[in-house]
């Protein structure tokens, strides 16, 4: 076994994992995972820059992330920025800030690669499971962007859209500065349309229609699992694996987006963090089990961050 430490640094949040890895077969026994909400991506579709106070929340947390990294005795640490930092005109900045912290130059990867991390640590545990078609579709929900991967055993068809949850409330319900309270049915529209527009991109290259098993990642679906279960408190046991359907993603949906930022804050699974974004995402999701018409989603709690764990201890091998 070897000790490897995983960073994934998204548009909203930023997690990591320490966990010792078999170089051999890739298992992964966790040691510590933990996840910040920093909106690096804050107005990055708007301006192309990642501003001065979004850098300094996710600097903040890589400090954090480094002192646990160092107490775990990690021998190998990866870290790998997502959409944000893809677009942004200054991401210069950020990665001097990363390599000031940590130690590593943070790998700002493609689309295609996020894909294949996040189906590799999404379906890792799923191969052999009798009651799961395949093929798999992995749909990644994360702030900026949306990964779409099918396959077996391996990826066969894999493409990123720029529909994110952070993305699509700045673009779609933000007025005057804050985000509309709620949003009003023009917006929603807007929202939808941008949406069906990404999937039809989806399907140029990714055969979404032929997946037998739709599988979630990410914040977004994650937070739709834990309101549709009632949890009192987020809780990743339940949330793994869950199944959730898609009448009730749509009821979930409906009422996100036509309630109160009080009434979506009082929510006791919700992260404070996404309280303003949660209405995008879960209709990011709907849309996608719309169009596929899948029945149901099932939620991974294991995602990109297991992927580039899992890579990072096949490197080491």
């Amino acid at each position: 076994m070897t000790r490897v430490a995983a960073i994934d640094c998204g548009t909203n949040s930023i997690r990591l994992l320490v966990a010792d890895a078999d170089p051999r077969t890739g298992e992964l026994v966790d040691l510590d995972r933990r996840m910040t909400i920093v909106r690096l991506g804050q107005g990055v579709d708007r301006t192309g820059r990642l501003a001065p106070e979004a850098l300094e929340r996710t600097f903040a947390a890589c400090r954090e992330y480094a002192e646990a990294v160092k107490e775990h005795g990690a021998e190998h640490l990866r870290f790998v920025a997502t959409s944000a930092s893809r677009d942004a005109d200054n991401r210069d900045d950020f990665v001097r800030g990363v390599l000031d912290i940590l130690g590593v130059e943070p790998e700002v990867i493609t689309g295609d690669q996020e894909a294949e991390f996040s189906f590799t640590g999404a379906t890792k545990e799923l191969t052999g499971r009798t009651d799961l078609h395949r093929p798999f579709l992995v749909v990644d929900i994360g702030g900026g962007s949306t990964e779409f991967v099918v396959g077996d055993d391996h990826v066969r068809a894999a493409r990123s859209v720029d529909v994110g949850c952070v993305r699509m409330t700045e673009r779609h319900l933000v007025r005057d500065g804050a985000v509309t309270d709620p949003p009003t049915e023009e917006q929603i529209a807007a929202m939808r349309a941008d949406i069906e527009a990404a999937l039809d991109h989806a399907e140029e290259t990714v055969p979404l229609r032929e997946a037998r098993t739709l599988v979630g990642l990410a914040g977004s679906v994650t937070t739709v699992s834990a309101i549709a279960q009632d949890l009192p408190e987020y809780d990743s046991g339940a949330i793994h694996h869950s199944r959730v359907s898609r009448a009730r993603v749509r009821e979930i949906t409906e009422w996100l987006l036509r309630s109160t930022r009080a009434e979506r804050a009082a929510v006791p699974s919700m992260h404070q963090g996404r309280v303003d974004v949660i209405g995008a995402g879960a209709l990011v999701l709907l849309s996608i089990m719309e169009r596929t018409g899948a029945e149901e989603v099932v939620v991974s709690e294991h995602d990109i961050l297991d992927g580039i764990a899992h890579f990072t201890a096949r490197e080491v091998r």
